[in-house]
């Protein structure tokens, strides 16, 4: 008892060291990274930066790097796995069907009024509630509400309870197309999203909605609403996802509350090389995002253009590109973390469980992609909820203050801190010698102080309209 009472001890006090010092290293790095906006709003400064580039950057690369070797001085396996380990259970089944019913049809009928609206409602992007509720509503507040409380959309889902009602072919879905089907739609999406007029013209985007409407219950009614859902589905995989990260997930019975990015350690958040890769896209689809409407990014287009290329196949290309890139970088890191610990456990299995981190780091991305816009624009989503039919006079949209730097680069910092934590506890679930777990994390270490260094440094740039698009 008194060894486990010394090593408690121990832990603890290299706890408080840690928390310590990853706090003012937070501080320092979110300090310096946020000089570039103190004059102004942010949207008219982040390209102004009163501090050399070079030490913007290595403040936000250092302070994940302290985080890693901090995380390293945690070695008491009992400490970790009490930590991911403890549950708070609330078996509320019967609540939870209630509210499963509730939300399921307000799913369906915000569907429904999303369509009537873009078709009868006003046709400008800024004044539309089809648009508002697409963008505002289900791509960044609810994206938010799923990674920071819980996954809301198993209840929501206005196509689950569709295809719910439909006649299933039951056909049995091919193990080898696993998550791929998912993949794709993604980044299909992603692009249309980008080079057509779904912001600024409602009746462009309902026909986005129905065709992607008539491609996931097709799917969903050819091999059952159950495996499309888990599997095929982009929105059903984003959320779950994303999900994984918040503090309260779903059980059988209710639910249960755990420590945030808790969830992200099981062996179970992602069990092949198809999911793998949809956690790398939605990384690599807001770096994608952010860099094409910067001076580098509008430059490469334009030059691509230039030898004749259409601009549509140039964004296409360059998303393709950007995805194999980011795909093969981790990999190698797959490959340099079983080298570096000298173990026979394979590359593939390596890549599978160092995955989830990147759900942690997607998150951090995306709420400094979306805190701001969201802040904007929801009293904007407000007035068009009210006036539907009619394009309100006057829609409000807030402007956000010089301070507002500070709020987005801690949401990246901190995705990578939680995602540092998260591949050290897999690495001791995964390696019985405290050093070989250590050694094990270093190459995804550097690819997530390269990812924040990147992320990082499109915050620090003036962003731009991508060019060839419509506006």
């Amino acid at each position: 008892m008194r060894g486990r009472s010394t090593t408690s001890v121990v832990t603890g006090r290299r706890l408080g060291i840690a928390v310590a010092v990853i706090g003012a290293a937070l501080l320092v790095g979110v300090g310096v990274a946020a000089a570039s906006n103190v004059a102004a709003g942010l949207s008219d400064s982040r390209g102004d930066i009163s501090v050399p580039t070079w030490l913007y950057l290595a403040s936000g690369g250092g302070t994940v790097g302290a985080m890693a070797l901090l995380t390293m001085l945690v070695t008491d396996r009992e400490f970790i796995d009490g930590y991911h380990d403890g549950t708070f259970d609330a078996p509320i089944e019967s609540a939870r069907r209630i509210g499963g019913l509730l939300l399921g049809t307000l799913g369906v009928v915000g569907l429904v009024f999303v369509l009537a609206v873009g078709i009868a409602g006003p046709q400008r992007g800024q004044v539309s509630a089809t648009v508002l509720v697409t963008f505002v509503g289900a791509r960044a507040l609810l994206t938010m509400v799923a990674y920071t409380v819980g996954d809301p959309w198993p209840a929501l889902n206005p196509w689950r309870r569709i295809a719910d009602a439909l006649p299933s072919a039951d056909v049995t879905y091919p193990d080898r197309l696993a998550s791929w089907p998912a993949v794709g739609a993604l980044l299909g999406l992603v692009w249309i999203e980008l080079v057509g007029p779904l912001s600024t013209s409602p009746r462009a985007l309902v026909v986005a909605i129905l065709g992607y409407s008539a491609f996931t219950i097709a799917g969903a009614v050819t091999f059952t609403p159950a495996v499309w859902f888990r599997k095929a589905d982009p929105l059903s995989v984003w959320f779950r996802f994303y999900g994984s990260v918040a503090p309260i997930q779903r059980t059988d019975d209710g639910v249960e509350l755990r420590a945030p990015g808790a969830r992200l350690t099981d062996d179970d958040v992602l069990t092949d090389l198809s999911a793998v890769a949809f956690a790398i896209v939605l990384v690599w689809e807001l770096t994608y995002s952010a860099f094409v409407v910067t001076p580098p990014g509008v430059r490469t287009v334009e030059t691509l253009v230039g030898f004749g290329l259409p601009a549509s196949l140039v964004y296409l290309a360059m998303l393709l590109v950007g995805f194999v890139g980011f795909c093969w970088v981790y990999w190698i890191a797959a490959g340099r973390t079983r080298s570096r610990a000298e173990t026979y456990i394979s590359q593939r299995y390596l890549a599978i469980r160092f995955a989830p981190p990147l759900f942690a780091i997607a998150a951090g991305y995306h709420f400094a992609h979306y805190v701001g816009f969201s802040i904007s624009l929801w009293p904007s989503l407000i007035d068009t909820l009210l006036e539907p039919l009619s394009a309100p006079p006057n829609p409000t949209v807030l402007g956000l203050t010089s301070w507002f730097g500070y709020v987005e680069i801690a949401g990246i910092l901190l995705g990578h801190i939680l995602a540092v934590w998260v591949a050290h506890t897999v690495s001791f679930e995964l390696f019985p010698g405290k050093l070989q777990a250590i050694r094990s994390q270093y190459p995804f270490v550097a690819v997530m102080i390269a990812f924040t260094m990147v992320s990082l440094w499109l915050l620090s740039l003036p962003e731009l309209g991508a060019p060839y698009v419509p506006g």
